[in-house]
């Protein structure tokens, strides 16, 4: 992995929520109700998380959003500002209320509601009014909890100038064959597959999309076809278990890599390495490392 001497400019387009994290015993069934332990509540959302995640490996970055006018929202600016993250494109909405998560943690496991509100707000008028800092990066970062048309029309935005734009397809959902045409790099969680690409076979869509499909799984580790040979890469070789935001960390790591003109392989390793470093702290933002952690 090298730094280059040019500081990485990446503008991410994205969610931000408050998360109540609630530990119990057990995950609900259907018609079951369970007793929390514990409950905490954390910043997250994958647009927020990899805002401040690139922001902490040194990257100049614009973040693109929409809270309420609540003091949840208010929060959540506050959070990001003193992340170094520049908020002059949030914008505060009237018509809903800041986005939230509800997650029951047991051990290993948990279960996730999104309650996206004032994040289904974002709009192509907010994609038009940043187009200065879009045109002055040199990556834009998607995610897929805002709406579609926004994904795709910031998609086609970036890539008319020339930019990398990158694709953490998460949560699962369908994406358009355009879409994965205007992406340079799409990461997907190995449960999701079916549901992004309609096809569950990890080989059948690494061999189908060279060097640009990255498939995650909860041991931290990243499969990709580079044209040649399926490629494997696990740099957490502790038994520990998956936690929220190591998706987004590893987004984070490798696009800040790809910034700085490193090798695919280097840009999954660099992915891995900071994934593996959020494990130690709870909350998907917490634990995110800096760029002083690798040098």
């Amino acid at each position: 992995m090298k730094f280059s001497s040019e500081q990485p400019k990446i503008v991410v387009v994205g969610s931000c929520t408050l998360d109540l994290v609630m530990h119990t015993d057990k995950i609900p069934c259907e018609h079951e109700s369970v007793i929390a332990n514990s409950s905490e509540s954390f910043f997250g959302g994958k647009g927020a998380n990899q805002a401040v995640g690139v922001a902490r490996l040194d990257a100049h970055v614009y973040f693109i959003g929409c809270v309420g006018e609540d003091p949840l929202g208010q929060q959540i600016m506050r959070n990001l500002v003193d992340e170094n993250v520049n908020v002059g494109f949030v914008r505060e909405t009237s018509k809903d209320s800041t986005g939230t998560a509800y997650v029951t943690s047991c051990k290993e496991n948990a279960a996730i509601v999104m309650i996206p509100a004032a994040n289904n707000h974002i709009s192509i008028k907010d994609i038009e009014s940043a187009e200065k800092p879009i045109l002055s990066s040199q990556m834009l970062l998607l995610q897929l909890e805002i709406p579609m048309q926004v994904i795709e029309y910031a998609a086609k935005k970036a890539k008319s100038h020339g930019k990398i734009v990158g694709l953490y397809a998460s949560p699962g959902k369908k994406i358009s064959e355009e879409l994965i045409s205007l992406v340079d790099f799409i990461i997907v969680k190995s449960n999701d597959l079916a549901q992004v690409f309609g096809e569950e076979q990890k080989e059948v869509v690494l061999r189908k999309y060279i060097n640009k499909v990255f498939i995650r799984d909860e041991t931290n580790s990243t499969l990709y076809f580079d044209g040649i040979e399926v490629k494997y890469f696990r740099n957490n070789n502790e038994s520990k278990s998956y936690k929220m935001g190591m998706g987004d960390a590893f987004t984070s790591g490798f696009a800040v890599a790809m910034c700085h003109k490193n090798r695919i392989e280097d840009c999954v390793k660099f992915g891995n390495e900071v994934s593996a470093k959020t494990l130690y702290e709870k909350g998907p933002q917490a634990g995110l490392p800096h760029i002083s952690d690798f040098k």
